[in-house]
C-alpha cells in the first residue's frame, strides 16, 4: 500500500521533547514500514524517519516562531497536492486546513482527530466537513462534535520496548510525578495540591509553551508553588530523562480538568510500571484500568486518599496493560484496517459509477 502521512509542522517528527502527536506520527511510520507499506512524510527537513520525506520546511514552526503558520501549512498542501495521485490514501494528521482541500484529492483522505473539542470556531469548521473521513483517538473524543462521520476509533500506541520495566520506584527517595505542558487544563497545581496533602516529593517536568497563556498561568499558578526541595521543576525531558524519571516514581499525576483525547503519557508511565492518578475526564477511564493500573475519580481529594494505596497496584499488571491495548503494533493494525475499508469503498464507488455510465452510454 502506498500511503502519504501529513504531519503537524511545530515540531519534527519524531520530537525532540514534547509533542505527542509528532512521536505517534513516527511510531506510525515506523511500523508501516516493518510491514512492508510505502510510506512517504510530509513533515519538516529535520525529521528522521524511515519513510521517504518530504520536507516542507526546514525547521519546526515553533523553534523558528513563525508568524503566520497557514503559509507553512499551505505549503505542505500543496506540495501534497502534487503528488496525491501516486498514492493509495493520504492520512492526514496536521489537521482541519486539509480539509477544504480533500475532495479535490483522488484517493481517499482520512483525518485522525488528535485534540479535544473546546473551541466553538473549530467545532463549527470540522462540521462544515463533517462527510469527509475522521477517526477518534477515543470514544469520548466524539463528544465534543458527535455529527463527523467517524469511521474508527483508533488509540494511540506507543513503542513498548523503549520504556524499560521497572518493578521498583526509587524508594529511597520516593516522588511523585507530573510530566506534560504546563497549561492549567493540565492541572499541574492540582498535582501540587496532591503532593503537600500527601507529604510526597513532586516532580514537574514539561514544556511552558510561550504561543499559549502557559507562562502567564506558570508564573501565577506554579512558580510560587516550587521550593526546589519537596516541589521541585526540572523543565523539558528528552526521551531518555523523561523514561529515567517515569519508571522510578511510584505515580504519576495525571490531574487534568478538560476532555483529554486520549493521554499519551499515561500509556508512557504505565509501560514503565508506574500507576496513574488521573481526573475522570474525557479518555481518562478508557486508557486506565481503574484499581488495575491506578485510579481515576472525579475529584481530587478523592484522588489523596489514593496515594497511600499506589503500592497495592501490581506494577506488571500496568505494563501488560499497555503491551495489549496500546502498542504501536496494535495502533499501526487499527489503522490499516481503516485504510483498506477506505480504499475498499472508494473502488466500490468508482466501479459503480463506471457501470452507470456504460449503461447510460
Amino acid at each position: 500500500m502506498k500511503i502519504a502521512l501529513l504531519a503537524p509542522l511545530w515540531e519534527t517528527v519524531p520530537p525532540i521533547a514534547y509533542g505527542g502527536t509528532e512521536l505517534v506520527v513516527y511510531i506510525l511510520c515506523e511500523e508501516l514500514i516493518k510491514k512492508g507499506h510505502d510510506v512517504t512524510l510530509y513533515a519538516t527537513a529535520c525529521s528522521k524517519t524511515s519513510a521517504k520525506l518530504k520536507p516542507v520546511i526546514q525547521e519546526p514552526m515553533r523553534k523558528s516562531n513563525v508568524k503566520f503558520p497557514i503559509h507553512c501549512e499551505l505549503k505542505a498542501i500543496s506540495e501534497l497536492g502534487k503528488d496525491h495521485k501516486k498514492f493509495d490514501i493520504i492520512h492526514n494528521h496536521m489537521g482541519y486546513q486539509l480539509l477544504p482541500f480533500a475532495d479535490f484529492m483522488d484517493v481517499p483522505v482520512v483525518t485522525t482527530l488528535h485534540g479535544a473539542f473546546v473551541v466553538k470556531e473549530d467545532i463549527s469548521f470540522y462540521n462544515f466537513y463533517s462527510n469527509l473521513n475522521y477517526i477518534s483517538i477515543s470514544n469520548s473524543q466524539r463528544k465534543g462534535a458527535p455529527d463527523l462521520n467517524y469511521i474508527s476509533t483508533v488509540y494511540n500506541g506507543i513503542q513498548i520496548e523503549k520504556y524499560p520495566f521497572n518493578p521498583e520506584p526509587d524508594l529511597k527517595d520516593p516522588y511523585l510525578t507530573f510530566l506534560g505542558r504546563f497549561s492549567e487544563e493540565k492541572g499541574p497545581h492540582l498535582a501540587i495540591e496532591i503532593a503537600k496533602a500527601t507529604g510526597m516529593k513532586l516532580i514537574l517536568a514539561g514544556k511552558i509553551d510561550p504561543n499559549y497563556a502557559d507562562e502567564v498561568y506558570f508564573e501565577a499558578k506554579v512558580k510560587p508553588l516550587i521550593d526546589n526541595k519537596q516541589i521541585q521543576f526540572i523543565g523539558e525531558l528528552q526521551h531518555k530523562e523523561k523514561v529515567e524519571l517515569l519508571k522510578n516514581s511510584v505515580a504519576t499525576l495525571h490531574p487534568v480538568t478538560w476532555p483529554e483525547p486520549f493521554g499519551l503519557v499515561m500509556a508512557e508511565s504505565m509501560a514503565c510500571g508506574t500507576p496513574v492518578l488521573a481526573l475522570n475526564q474525557g479518555s481518562i477511564p478508557e486508557v486506565i484500568a481503574h484499581n488495575k493500573t491506578g485510579f481515576v475519580e472525579n475529584d481530587v481529594k478523592s484522588l489523596i486518599k489514593h496515594v497511600q494505596n499506589i503500592h497495592k497496584i501490581d506494577r506488571k499488571t500496568c505494563r501488560e496493560h499497555i503491551k495489549d491495548n496500546f502498542s504501536g503494533e496494535k495502533m499501526t493494525e487499527g489503522y490499516l484496517h481503516s485504510y483498506q475499508n477506505l480504499i475498499n469503498k472508494k473502488c466500490s464507488i468508482t466501479e459503480a459509477n463506471f457501470k452507470t455510465q456504460s449503461v447510460a452510454t
